[in-house]
């Protein structure tokens, strides 16, 4: 862990944050001895998908928020993935807290500007590109079939204020949040501090939507929104949620290679190199898809193949997530 990490790259942001610690109930059974982050999409998990998409983009630092069956997002990913560091936080209060206590379990560990993505997220990687500066939020244009949080803009494409539901008839465009945000250093200290309240309150049944909304009304957050809209992405929290998925992003145009030229920090990269893992029981069962050429042992991609590792996770009640599903416009 590198809590005194420096992301100056020309203001582009260069540190994840990816949250993966809830249980995935509504996917069971995919999720019964799986992180739901690990479930497939045709020949990719959601997971692999996030990795190559933030290696493509120059990310030069990965941080993992995990909890249920967190041994499997280890074994998956090791400690580093292509470009990118990888350190981990482990959450053990995930089957009774919310995303606003992983979000807040990153308060020591991240000093730095940082992307925030939930990890039941895919997404086309030019989306991204706007993604990467300070001060952003990922929106697409409300559909009937979408629900969970909104936003409305204002004149210079900011938001104005959040909403919880979609039920009844707005006078204002409405957009969708994709659960994707870019932070500045001094935004996350001011994020953190809110957050300390809300945890030190017990509210850690929350989204962290409601402490954005909470700074966005006061004056103390200020994000431009990014358009999600015109390129597939979809947030999958159901059994409903991945077939559609799959069906947007089809086997045949998933792209499996990184070109060597994409950017100075994947170069050398020509193909991703993942285990693919299902933890049944104490047994761990892996599959590569693909290789990843020979680096310097310093860039070199950690795979850890764990053998007979204690996965079993104690019984839990699913989790109370409200979060409506989230489609791609194509």
């Amino acid at each position: 862990m590198n809590p005194k990490h420096s992301n100056r790259d020309n203001g582009v942001v260069t540190t994840a944050l990816l949250l993966a610690a809830g249980k995935g109930s509504r996917l069971y059974p995919l999720t019964h001895d799986t992180p739901k982050c690990l479930t497939m999409v045709h020949e990719a998990s959601i997971l692999e998908r996030l990795v190559i998409n933030l290696n493509k983009q120059g990310f030069k630092r990965l941080v993992v928020v995990t909890g249920y069956q967190e041994k499997c997002i280890r074994a998956f990913l090791g400690t580093r993935a292509g470009g990118m560091t990888i350190d981990y936080i482990y959450s053990p209060l995930y089957a009774t807290t919310n995303n606003i206590y992983s979000l807040w379990m990153a308060r020591e560990i991240i000093n730095e500007p940082f992307l925030l993505v939930e990890s039941d997220l895919v997404f086309d990687v030019s989306l991204l590109d706007d993604m990467r500066y300070p001060g952003r939020i990922a929106v697409a244009r409300m559909q009937p079939w979408m629900n969970g949080s909104t936003v409305t803009v204002n004149q210079s494409q900011h938001v104005k204020k959040f909403q919880n539901g979609i039920a009844g008839t707005f006078d204002e465009i409405r957009y969708k949040t994709v659960n994707i945000y870019s932070f500045s250093l001094s935004s996350w200290h001011s994020i953190t501090e809110r957050l300390d309240q809300y945890i030190s309150a017990g509210r850690v049944n929350n989204y962290y939507e409601t402490v954005f909304a909470e700074m966005v009304a006061d004056g103390s957050l200020t994000l431009k929104i990014v358009s999600f809209d015109g390129k597939p992405w979809y947030e999958i929290d159901t059994i409903e949620d991945l077939a559609e998925a799959k069906k947007l992003f089809s086997a045949d145009k998933y792209e499996t290679k990184i070109p060597s030229n994409i950017t100075q920090h994947t170069s050398g990269i020509s193909k991703p190199f993942f285990q693919h893992t299902k933890c049944m029981g104490k047994e761990t069962i892996t599959r590569s898809l693909s290789r990843l050429k020979s680096l310097p042992q310093s860039n070199s991609l950690s795979l850890k193949r764990i053998h007979g590792a204690n996965i079993q996770e104690k019984e839990v009640s699913p989790e109370n997530k409200s979060k409506g599903r989230m489609h791609g416009t194509v």
